[in-house]
């Protein structure tokens, strides 16, 4: 068991969570009062049958379930429901900056007005803001398994928000879809101003962690584990300080690593990597920021200061300002003192 020491430092620990879908924070209890609210038939009938169907054997059994919950968020007031329910989730396991992604076109392609989906978001994300402390930053990301007219279409309806959104990312079936498959569409986002990134190597192969790199133009990989395949690949991370937002219980319940003692996020962040720890779809996976440090520190030993790393690079591959930085690192720095005293 993880000791309580260790426990207690992770808990108080103050966290920046970088890989998070919101539609994958969409709790069974929310799921069915959503779908009473809105009429919607789903197939279980209690939320612990919903959990029950939660055994999955790769990324495409999760995808069939996750898509299928999304049919109930229809009006505004369920998306910013769902945006305030994580929110929460983040306050009482000290995240202090979050930067979520949503997936429109699994609403717009069920006739849900692209401005629906955002504006429920960015009201909760405001409200976050203002009365938990916590910072947002917004990023859009295109369903790698559609084509990418569709993307290039979702760009465009995403124009008149801008200002609400920081970034453009990649997600959804990685095998099959390699990264070249979205190189205008990223293109013309870089032209736009948006930052990028992408999901690689996590079922896919590292060949896809480099052409995220160099034909997508992203400033950090989501996931990436399988980087440790190419072993020039990882000289590469080390030196650019590419962050990978790896999210470790998401990677076990997935079966990319059998137990959390297989999993590789311990190795690459002493090899010097900037690996930070991040939650996913964490109704679908069982457990939020605390859970994913806790799963970790439980199977690979590790002093407070490898523990507060993970935040420390966190930090420093999220999309705030030089000032903001500054701050989370000294609250960081402050709690590694506080538990050394």
């Amino acid at each position: 068991m993880t000791d309580i020491p260790t426990k207690e430092f992770i808990e108080k620990l103050p966290k920046v969570e970088l890989h998070l879908h919101l539609e994958g924070s969409l709790e069974p209890e929310l799921m069915f009062a959503l779908a009473k609210r809105n009429g919607v038939e789903i197939p279980f009938s209690s939320p612990d049958e919903v959990r029950a169907a939660y055994d999955f054997h790769n990324l495409q059994s999760f995808l069939d379930i996750y898509y299928q919950g999304a049919n109930v968020l229809i009006q505004e007031q369920d998306f910013y429901d769902l945006t305030w329910a994580y929110l929460l989730r983040c306050q009482a396991d000290n995240v202090l900056h979050v930067e979520v992604f949503f997936d429109p076109q699994t609403h717009t392609d069920r006739g849900i007005a692209f401005d629906t989906v955002i504006g429920g978001i960015h009201r909760a994300l405001e409200q976050g803001r203002a009365e938990l402390g916590i910072t947002s930053q917004l990023i859009l990301c295109f369903l790698r398994h559609l084509d990418e007219a569709a993307a290039l279409e979702t760009l465009e309806q995403a124009l008149p928000h801008r200002d609400k959104i920081i970034g453009v990312g990649l997600d959804s079936s990685e095998v099959g879809h390699p990264p070249e498959k979205f190189q205008r569409v990223f293109a013309r986002a870089l032209e736009l101003g948006f930052l990028t990134v992408a999901h690689a190597g996590e079922e896919g192969p590292a060949s896809n962690i480099h052409g995220a790199l160099e034909l997508l133009g992203v400033t950090r990989i989501d996931h990436g584990v399988r980087c440790v395949d190419d072993a020039d690949l990882v000289q590469k991370l080390i030196a650019d300080r590419t962050p990978l937002t790896v999210c470790p219980l998401s990677n076990t319940r997935l079966k990319v690593f059998a137990r959390m003692e297989d999993h590789n996020i311990v190795e690459l962040l002493r090899q010097g990597l900037c690996v930070t720890i991040n939650s996913d779809d964490p109704a679908y996976f069982g457990g939020y920021m605390n859970a994913n440090f806790l799963a970790v520190a439980k199977a690979h030993p590790m002093s407070h200061v490898e523990i507060a790393q993970f935040t420390l690079n966190a930090v420093e591959a999220s999309f705030i300002s030089p000032a903001e930085k500054t701050r989370l690192v000294k609250l960081t720095q402050d709690h590694l003192d506080s538990f050394a005293a």
